[in-house]
């Protein structure tokens, strides 16, 4: 691999709506809107919290259709929790690298290409909420994981995509990230 260049390890999507938690696939399709069928699908979405400029519920670009984590993030997650692993299911992750050290910290602009032919342009970091916490505390039946987790995973949390390029993704693939 290339200083630049990446490893899919795993895709993902939410089998149920109403629930971030994701399930492993071979692939996923990806098109202008997401993954068809994901929670987190649509060329549009309701302004949130995260969204200080409009009101809550206002419809605006869905710049969150895919979340993407690191092994190496992760696995920096863990151990600042004290616990043996984090599976990106438990954080709602679309797509798991590994190999690209510091995933969290690309910048907004980034490219990543897969050897597929799709491609996505990252658009931030994936800011740590309580949910992903919540279901790290149950698997390990300790409640205090769930607050310790927004502290733990800032900067390591991923980061959340659009679709530039439609296309499939799937586990095995190289990663070309080109940075702004």
């Amino acid at each position: 691999m290339k200083d630049n260049d990446a490893y899919t390890e795993a895709v993902l999507s939410t089998p149920d709506p109403d629930s971030f938690v994701t399930k492993r696939l071979d692939s996923i399709e990806v098109d202008l809107g997401g993954i068809p069928g994901d929670r987190h699908y649509g060329l549009l979405r309701p302004a949130d919290s995260r969204q200080k400029l409009y009101r809550r519920g206002t419809m605006i670009a869905n710049r969150r259709q895919i979340s993407i984590l690191s092994v190496e993030d992760n696995a920096e997650i863990a151990r600042g929790l004290g616990v043996e692993r984090i599976e990106p299911e438990w954080l709602g992750a679309n797509v798991l690298l590994s190999g690209y050290e510091r995933l969290t910290l690309l910048p907004q602009g980034a490219r990543l290409l897969f050897a597929s032919g799709a491609a996505l342009i990252c658009e931030g970091e994936n800011m740590p909420c309580l949910g992903p916490g919540e279901e790290i505390a149950a698997f390990y039946g300790r409640d205090e994981l769930a607050r310790r987790f927004v502290k733990a995973a800032k900067q390591l949390r991923g980061i959340v995509c659009s679709v530039e390029l439609p296309g499939t993704i799937a586990a095995g693939d190289a990663v070309r990230i080109v940075l702004p």
